[in-house]
C-alpha cells in the first residue's frame, strides 16, 4: 500500500514540526491502487452498495453551512453529498490502510504502549461544495476521555487544491491548549484575539499525501469550489490506558489498532 519503505523514512524533521506548529506534511505515501480502492469504497459506502452495521453518516447541509446541519438522521440513502462516514475500522479496505507499516512507526514513536483507536472517519466535500467547517479544535468535554487526545493522521483521497476546501491551519495555535473546556468550534472572540484570519495556513495537497494533525490545533476548510470531490480519511489515535468517562451510557471499549 506505501510507495516507499516507511523505516528509512526519516521521521525527525516531521516530528519536530509536529511538535511546533501542531501540524506535519510527510508527503504522498498511498499508492495508485490503493487510492483507488479506497476512493471507490467511499462511492460504495456512501451509496448503499457496501453496507457495514453501525457506521455513522452525516449529510452536508443543503446551503453549505455548518449551523444548517442536520442530526441523528444517519444514512438517509445513496448520495455522494454526505461530510462524515465514521466508525470505518469496520470497512476492511479502510482498516487495513489504518494499520500500515508507517502509522504504525508513527504511533509507536509518539504514544507509549499499546495503541487504540478513538475514531477513523472520512470527511468529504462533495462537487456540488460540501459544508464550510469552521475553526475548531478536536478535544475538550465533549469528547469524553480523561486524557486529551493529540495525534491524528490524515490521508487525501483526491487531490484537495486551495480552492477544493483543504485543510487550514493556524500554526501553532495548539500551544494554548483547548479555547473552551468543551472544546470543538473556537469563539468568535478569540479568533479576532488571534487573528486566525490573516495567520490562516492553507494545506494544499495532492492524493495520497499524509498530514500529522495535533489535535488542539485549530484548523478548518472551506467550501470545494472544483466542482470534483475531495475526501479525506483521518484517524485519531490514543493510548490503550485511555478511558471513556461518560456515565449517561456505558463507557466506550476502544478498538485496539497496535499491539
Amino acid at each position: 500500500m506505501l510507495v516507499a519503505d516507511p523505516h528509512a523514512f526519516d521521521l525527525a524533521p516531521a516530528l519536530a514540526s509536529f511538535a511546533e506548529h501542531g501540524y506535519a506534511r510527510l508527503g504522498a505515501w498511498a499508492d495508485a491502487a490503493t487510492l483507488q480502492g479506497l476512493r471507490a469504497r467511499a462511492d460504495d459506502l456512501m451509496l448503499g452498495r457496501v453496507v457495514h452495521e453501525g457506521l455513522f453518516f452525516q449529510h452536508d447541509s443543503a446551503s453549505g453551512a455548518y449551523g444548517d446541519l442536520e442530526y441523528g438522521k444517519g444514512w438517509t440513502g445513496p448520495s455522494l453529498d454526505y461530510r462524515k462516514v465514521e466508525k470505518l475500522e469496520r470497512d476492511p479496505l479502510f482498516w487495513a490502510w489504518a494499520r500500515n507499516a508507517l502509522f504504525e512507526r508513527i504511533a509507536r514513536t509518539l504514544i507509549e504502549g499499546p495503541v487504540n483507536l478513538y475514531r477513523a472517519l472520512l470527511f468529504g466535500k462533495s462537487a456540488k461544495g460540501g459544508t464550510e467547517l469552521p475553526w475548531h479544535q478536536d478535544g475538550g468535554e465533549f469528547w469524553g476521555l480523561d486524557r486529551e487526545p493529540f495525534l491524528q493522521i490524515w490521508t487525501t483521497l483526491d487531490d484537495a487544491p486551495k480552492d477544493g476546501g483543504c485543510l487550514e491551519v493556524l500554526p501553532g495555535s495548539h500551544h494554548a491548549g483547548l479555547a473552551t473546556k468543551d472544546g470543538g468550534v473556537v469563539p468568535p472572540w478569540c479568533l479576532a484575539e488571534q487573528k486566525a484570519e490573516e495567520r490562516a495556513l492553507p494545506l494544499p495537497a495532492v492524493a495520497g499525501e499524509v498530514i500529522l494533525v495535533h489535535n488542539h490545533l485549530w484548523h478548518r476548510s472551506r467550501r470545494n469550489l472544483t466542482g470534483k470531490t475531495r475526501r479525506a480519511f483521518t484517524l485519531c489515535l490514543i493510548g490503550a490506558d485511555t478511558k471513556c468517562r461518560r456515565k449517561k451510557k456505558a463507557p466506550r471499549q476502544f478498538v485496539r489498532v497496535f499491539d
